[in-house]
């Protein structure tokens, strides 16, 4: 998470220098706090053996897709890549959270709590996708005749998301509904 948010805080200092790069600072001081936390102040929480997701697997195929699929804006060529890398990043920047509590075979209940938040969010941003498509009338679509790609590839990094934290979402609104937190993933 920490590697999506450092790649659009570099792009959104030389694009855009506004609010949303205060808050995507503020963001990786955040994620980077938690890290530290972990690491060193809350070391018996974390079983090594259980993180067994090589970064590799998620960093590399994002970075080639940014390569070849990206904006079309006056930015430069590595500005444009570096921004649809943080995009892509972003899609599936929580398998490695899902794999670690996967193997852990259990959930503690403020990390259910933010893994549930989350999906939340980007349910909200994939329904903010669908406005768009509808209040444009599929305007973004259209596009992809024109060679740009980039929004068609944005809308589905959102659908990504979405359906990667839809199996959590479901499970964690089941053991609330039943009186109980999710203790444990669903196997």
């Amino acid at each position: 998470m920490a590697l999506f948010l450092a790649a659009r805080l570099t792009c959104s200092i030389s694009i855009e220098a506004n609010l949303h790069t205060w808050l995507d600072f503020t963001s990786l001081v955040s994620v980077l706090l938690v890290i530290w936390m972990i690491r060193f102040k809350l070391k018996s929480s974390y079983i090594k053996e259980l993180d067994n997701l090589r970064l590799s697997f998620v960093v590399v195929p994002c970075a080639i897709i940014a390569i070849l699929i990206h904006p079309t804006t006056i930015q430069s060529h590595f500005s444009r890549a570096l921004w649809a890398f943080s995009v892509y990043l972003e899609a599936i920047s929580v398998l490695p959270q899902l794999r670690y509590m996967q193997n852990a075979k259990m959930i503690e209940t403020f990390t259910g709590k933010y893994v549930f938040a989350l999906g939340v969010s980007k349910f909200l941003g994939l329904a903010h996708w669908l406005i768009q498509i509808y209040k444009t009338r599929g305007a973004y679509f259209y596009l992809i005749g024109s060679g740009f790609f980039w929004f068609t590839v944005g809308f589905v990094a959102e659908i990504v998301q979405s359906f990667i934290l839809a199996d959590f979402c479901y499970y964690y609104i089941k053991s609330y509904m039943q009186g109980q937190l999710l203790r444990k993933m669903p196997v």
